[in-house]
C-alpha cells in the first residue's frame, strides 16, 4: 500500500485499507505443528506467572512517565512504582521459596556474578556466561 491509497483495494481516498491478514491464518495452522501440551500444575508456575505480570506493569509505568512526561518521575509516579516492585518482590520470594532458595543467596550470588563480570571486563555484552 501507497500513501494516498492503495490500487489493489480501489480505495484512492485518505484512509487506509483494511490489510490482508489471511497470511496468519496459514501460520497459525502451520505452527500447530510444533505445539504440544505442557502440564504446568507444579507450584512454581502461579507465582513465575505473577513476577512476569507485575514486572511488565512496572515496564508500562515507566513506559509512560517517558512516553508522556518526558522522563520525568513524579513523587505519585514513585510510590506507585514501589508498590508494583513490591509485588515483584512477593513474587520472587514465593519462587525462591519454591525452589528451596534463599533470597539472600541469591543476591549475593547475583552481586558475585556481577563484580566478576566487571573485574574482566565483560559487564556489557550478551549471554550469561560472558
Amino acid at each position: 500500500m501507497t500513501k494516498g491509497g492503495d490500487s489493489q483495494s480501489g480505495n484512492s481516498g485518505g484512509t487506509a485499507a483494511t490489510p490482508d491478514a489471511t497470511a496468519f491464518d496459514s501460520y497459525q495452522q502451520a505452527s500447530r505443528k510444533t505445539w504440544n501440551h505442557v502440564a504446568m500444575d507444579d507450584p512454581i508456575v502461579y507465582p513465575t506467572m505473577g513476577l512476569l505480570n507485575e514486572a511488565g506493569e512496572v515496564a508500562g509505568k515507566v513506559k509512560k512517565i517517558f512516553r508522556d512526561r518526558g522522563g520525568a518521575i513524579s513523587e505519585e509516579d514513585r510510590q506507585a512504582l514501589r508498590k508494583e516492585l513490591g509485588d515483584v518482590l512477593w513474587y520472587l520470594a514465593q519462587i525462591c521459596t519454591e525452589l528451596d532458595l534463599d533470597m539472600s543467596d541469591v543476591a549475593q550470588a547475583n552481586i558475585r556474578k556481577l563484580y566478576d563480570r566487571y573485574d574482566r571486563g565483560t559487564i556489557r555484552g550478551d549471554g550469561d556466561e560472558r
